[in-house]
Parts: C-alpha cells; structure tokens; sequence
C-alpha cells in the first residue's frame, strides 16, 4: 500500500490561451515549471489546446508539424499586419486563423468600431492558402473586431458587393446596409472551406452576430440595430447572386461566428466543424485523457461563457466522463462552484486572487506577470495533488 502512494501521477495539462499575455503553450510551460520545483517524480504531459480563435494555428503547428508559411495582409482597419498559413506536411491542407487579420486583439479600445472594420484581411490569408495549392482550406473563427458577414473577405476573393450605382461598397458591416449586388466570382479553384468554429449562433436576430458579440466589439445599441439590418440584407443579396450559397443563410447554426464570416464561408459551400474538436484530434488528447490521473486546464477569464462550448467546458467535461479531476487556472475566476462542478470542474484557482494581497491588487500582477503567477500556482497544484510531494 505504502509503496503505491509513491508512484508518480501522470498529469495532463491542456490550457487555453490567457487572452492578451500568454499563448497556450506559453501557459502550460509556466505550470509545469512550477510543478517540477516540487517533484520531478511525476509524468507531464502538454498539450495546449484552443479553439478556433487566437492561438489556433500555433497549437496545431505543434501537435502536426507541417510548414509555417508568412503571409502579409492587413488588419480590420487595413494597416499591414502580419499573418501566416500552416500547411501539412503532404500539402493537401492548410490552417489559418481569423484572428491574425481580424482580431479584435488588434485594434485599441477607442478604434473598435464593427461599423467600419473590415474582414478583408482574412480574404488575403485564404487566397495565400489557396495559391499554395492545398486542397482543404480550414479557417480557425473567433476573437474577431469585425461585423462584416465576411464581406471583406469576399472582396479580396473575388466578389465585390455593390450598391445600386453599380460603386463598390465601403467596408464595414453598416456599409451594407446599401448593398444592391454583386460582382465577379470566388476565385478558390475547387478548395473545400471549413470553418472550425464552436459558436453556433445564427448570423441574423436576437442571437446573431451582430447581437449577441457587437457589444464586445463596440456597438451601441443604435449600432446594433443597424449592423443586424444591414446583414440581413446582404444575406438576401448573397442567396440570390451567389452561385451554391444555400437557402436560408441568416438563420444557419455557425453563421454568425466571427461576426458573420462563417456566414460568408457557407455562402461559398463551406462547411462548419468544432474547432475544439478538430484539435483534440490533432493533439490526441483523448488517448492521453484516457491515461491520466489528474487534468489541469484553463484560460484568461473562467465565467459563464467558459461552459457554453469553450475548451475548458470541452475538456472538463471529458475528464468527467473518465472519472478524473480537472482543475482550471485562470487570470480570473467568476464561476460558481456548483455550476463548475456540474461541468467537471474540481477546482478553479485564480492569479488576481493569487496576487490578491499584493499592494495595487492582484489585477495588475495577474496582467503583468502571468507567468510567474502561473508557476507558483504550478507548485501549490504540485503540494496539494502529487503523491510524491
């Protein structure tokens, strides 16, 4: 019995990105760190994880390899921006994410206006993966500024939305309040789109784009009004003018993702598909689930949309499911304990209540010094769960 308490735990950690301070792996690298300065007798495994937004394209380079390829393209105000595509090692597939030309990670807070900003970068970075001759293009959504139903993207593809002078539209979601039609035709030579989303909000109405995620974005709710008219518009010009875009495009599950770009990748026949799931798959984490005996995951700010589709939600409720303890570190932490726990949640440890007693409080440190934080939070995880500590 006693010699069973000294075997090493095998502990999987599988964060998310600390939005604005860490990447996912970055995240991860600072927990294990910390675990290590207490024992070193236990089996780490890392897999970062993340869904389709921010950080995307980094974790699937490191579970698939491939090639990283730069490509320039610009931000939702049109400024130059740098982006990249990964492409698997045969070539047959390429990974982008919106958020390197879209995000809202990007802009300041006095730029962020859905009015204006522009999806037309994104076009740039599918074009590239285009050119590069893969046959499947998947595009991570989410972390977006932008409130264009993929209209800029569109343009820099090929298709040019008019108004009823036959001028080509401003950008911006409330240019399209004036959209009439539409001119030229997707230059994508046959690729396959997917959107590797885990929103599954419609484009239009009360749990629409521009709704539901305007307000993050910098919509009042005049802005809102009007950016969900315009939409809706436009959604009627894309059924009617572009060839294959399917029936019924505002009401479609996915659809308002990214402010309305997964709208536009169904329009061009594209699909929807979890972007936690098609990570999992690629990082093999349920084979490493399956072997572990505890689970430490996390992200920027544990609340209520955590477990609404999100990769801690995901990856809790797999360990649930196996028996095993999850524990969630966070930059904030302002979830129940009971609704947590429903989710298989175990625990939740936050770096503001961390750096709580310090002088100016713990929000400051929690941004400023994450990792430090998250190494002293990966050695009391170390003292309270390891059997060899």
């Amino acid at each position: 019995m006693w010699a069973a308490t000294l075997l090493g735990m095998r502990v999987l950690l599988c964060p998310d990105k600390f939005a604005g301070t860490l990447s996912a792996p970055e995240v991860a690298a600072a927990v294990a760190v910390g675990w290590r300065t207490v024992t070193d007798g236990d089996d780490l495994l890392i897999r970062p994880l993340a869904d389709g937004g921010p950080g995307f394209v980094e974790v699937l380079a490191e579970a698939l390899g491939g090639r990283r390829v730069p490509v320039s393209t610009v931000d939702p105000l049109g400024r130059p921006a740098a982006g990249e595509i990964l492409l698997t090692a045969d070539g047959t597939t390429a990974y982008l994410e919106s958020a390197q030309a879209c995000g809202l990670h990007l802009l300041s807070a006095a730029e962020r206006d859905p009015k204006t900003t522009t999806s037309y970068g994104l076009g740039l970075l599918v074009a590239a993966a285009v050119e590069s001759g893969a046959r499947t293009v998947v595009i991570g959504l989410g972390g977006s500024g932008t409130n264009d139903a993929g209209a800029g993207m569109l343009a820099a593809l090929g298709v040019t939305p008019l108004d009823l002078g036959g001028a080509a539209l401003a950008y911006g979601g409330a240019a399209l309040a004036a959209v009439d039609a539409l001119d030229g035709a997707p230059r994508l030579r046959g690729v396959r789109l997917v959107a590797a989303t885990d929103v599954d909000n419609p484009l239009l109405g009360l749990h629409g784009a521009s709704n539901v995620f305007g307000p993050q974005k910098g919509a009042d709710r005049a802005d809102v009004l009007l950016l969900d008219a315009a939409l809706e518009r436009f959604a009627a010009v894309l059924e009617r003018d572009l060839a294959g875009c399917p029936a019924g495009l505002g009401a479609l599950p996915g659809g308002g993702a990214a402010g309305g770009i997964g709208a536009a990748l169904l329009a061009l026949g594209g699909d929807c598909e979890s972007g936690i799931g098609l990570v999992t798959r690629a990082t093999r984490l349920d084979a490493a689930l399956d072997t572990a005996d505890l689970v430490i995951t996390g992200e920027g700010s544990f609340d209520h949309q955590s477990l609404r589709g999100k990769v801690v939600a995901g990856v809790a409720g797999a360990a649930r499911d196996r028996g095993v303890p999850c524990v969630v570190v966070a930059g904030q932490v302002s979830t129940g304990r009971r609704e947590a726990a429903s989710a298989g949640v175990t625990d939740a440890y936050s770096l503001v209540e961390h750096f709580g007693g310090e002088e100016g409080g713990g929000l400051d440190a929690a941004l400023s010094r994450p990792a430090e934080g998250l190494r002293e939070l990966g050695a009391r995880l170390a003292r309270q769960w390891s059997r060899r500590a």
